[in-house]
């Protein structure tokens, strides 16, 4: 008996420790909020908001399928990854993946406050359509050349600067048709930080373990 609870504690800290690290996906149930900004005939640029399974607190997203929809108040499933490991399996496939980390980290600068949301949802929009890349906001907002700039980056940017991005790709939908995929950002433990929690866990357990082996 002590041993066995003493297995369930322990499998209780590895779970919460697993779960503590970026490297899984998750399905989400997403629904559409609202959105800010003026993009053509009014549509949204960053931020988009959204309920992720059901929370009450709204989570900000920023939209990368210029080709394809949403509706106020629409819900849909999908892949919520961090982003490196989102990329194979993400709505427009490993074959953009200089494409995709050019936006992450156009997202991150636009997050830092080195570009605006519109000039930087326009130049990720234009990364993956070229109906995006021949609107004139595309033009005036001079995003051709935040792309140009952060490809060049994307080509030597360690994965490390990716760091705290997750890709929402939506399930069963393509270029064009279906729901849109969204990139997010949300802080997460340095991996220095989750050794020392995993180093915390251990030795909490080898407490448990002498405290049940008195009893």
């Amino acid at each position: 008996m002590r041993l066995s609870r003493f297995h369930l504690v322990l499998s209780v800290m590895v779970l919460s420790l697993l779960f503590a690290s970026p490297a899984f996906a998750n399905s989400v149930t997403m629904k559409y909020l609202g959105g800010t900004g003026s993009g053509i005939g009014g549509g949204a640029v960053y931020p988009y908001e959204f309920s992720i399974n059901g929370s009450s607190t709204p989570t900000f997203l920023l939209c990368d399928s210029y080709d394809n929809n949403i509706n106020l108040n629409q819900t849909w499933s999908a892949t919520a990854t961090p982003f490196l490991q989102g990329i194979a399996h993400s709505m427009f496939g490993a074959s953009m993946t200089l494409d995709y980390k050019a936006a992450g980290l156009i997202f991150k600068s636009m997050l830092a406050g080195n570009l605006t949301t519109t000039q930087a949802n326009w130049a990720i929009w234009g990364l993956f359509s070229s109906t995006a890349a021949s609107q004139s906001q595309f033009q005036s907002t001079g995003a051709g050349a935040v792309d140009t700039q952060y490809l060049a980056l994307a080509g030597t940017a360690s994965n490390s600067a990716f760091n705290g991005l997750i890709l929402y790709t939506p399930k069963n939908a393509v270029p064009g048709s279906g729901p849109q995929e969204f990139i997010g950002y949300s802080p997460v433990p340095e991996p220095s930080s989750l050794m020392l929690m995993g180093t915390g866990l251990v030795g909490l357990a080898g407490a448990i373990r002498r405290k049940l082996a008195k009893t």
